[in-house]
Parts: C-alpha cells; sequence; structure tokens
C-alpha cells in the first residue's frame, strides 16, 4: 500500500466512523455538462425549468439561453435525470440535438438540415444515417507517388 493508499485508507475509517467496508466502495460520480434543448416562450418558464435543475442533487450551474431554447447544466447530476426533471416541469424537453455545421461530412442532406436550428448548427446524424457517396482516400505512398512533379520519372505512362 502506497502513501496514496494509506491516505485514503485512514480518510475511509474517519469518513465511516470506523466501519470497513471494504466491498462496498461508493462509485464517485463524474463532473459533466449536459445541454438540453427546452422550449420557452416567456420569462416566468425560464424561471420555472432553472428552479427545477436546480433543486437537482448534484447540480452546480444551469445557464439558459432562451433565444436558442438552450438549457446547459454543469455538475455531477446524470444527464438521464436531468432530462427527466426537465420533462417534470411540463415543458418539451430534449438532449441538444445539434452539432456545430462543420462537423457533419453533409450538412445540408434531408436528416441533418434543420431550419429551427441556431445558426451555424445542424442536427446531429449518425454516420450510417446518410445517403450519398463516401469519398475514399488512400494513404499508400505507391498510389500518390505515381505521378509526381517533384520527380519527372515517377509517371511510367508517359
Amino acid at each position: 500500500m502506497g502513501v496514496g493508499g494509506t491516505l485514503e485508507y485512514i480518510s475511509e475509517l474517519i469518513g465511516n466512523g470506523g466501519s470497513h467496508s471494504y466491498g462496498k466502495r461508493k462509485k464517485k460520480k463524474q463532473f459533466q455538462t449536459v445541454e438540453l434543448k427546452v422550449r420557452m416562450d416567456c420569462d416566468g418558464c425560464v424561471l420555472k425549468v432553472k428552479n427545477s435543475l436546480s433543486s437537482l442533487q448534484g447540480v452546480k450551474t444551469v445557464e439558459i439561453n432562451k433565444k436558442q431554447q438552450k438549457v446547459t447544466v454543469s455538475g455531477y447530476a446524470e444527464a438521464n435525470k436531468v432530462l427527466k426533471k426537465a420533462i417534470a416541469t411540463g415543458k418539451k424537453a430534449e438532449i441538444w440535438p445539434y452539432v456545430p455545421y462543420n462537423l457533419v461530412a453533409q450538412p445540408y442532406i434531408t436528416q441533418a438540415y434543420d431550419k429551427k436550428a441556431p445558426p451555424g448548427y445542424v442536427r446531429r446524424v449518425e454516420p450510417h444515417v446518410t445517403t450519398g457517396t463516401m469519398a475514399v482516400y488512400y494513404d499508400d505512398p505507391s498510389y500518390t507517388s505515381l505521378f509526381s512533379d517533384d520527380n519527372p520519372n515517377a509517371c511510367s505512362i508517359m
């Protein structure tokens, strides 16, 4: 047992009142940011959603952008619990469905393009859903050096 292990063991003894819980370790929740799209019409809706999500255990901050209908929740709460709490307010809510358009291979196909998306964003699309042709790139050096301007003897066809 190293120094870190010893300190952790002692802190567990002090924190648990001396009781041993060797096999029953509680897994720590990870700090995460959850983004939701929540339909909000007025300042009352914004306040209702903010108060509801702030009361959730583990939530540190709640930021709301009413123009984009976007709610950003940061803390140690799980995404599905945050979503359920937002739906419990009576508002239509879903996990933030948009990504920046430069992260999508084909941002203007019917599945990705959405008129309701904020500027610079398109709908998140699964890679297998897209239609059309896909470019294939070969990293084999023999293909790239076949027609080279640097080497005049590289082209064997001429």
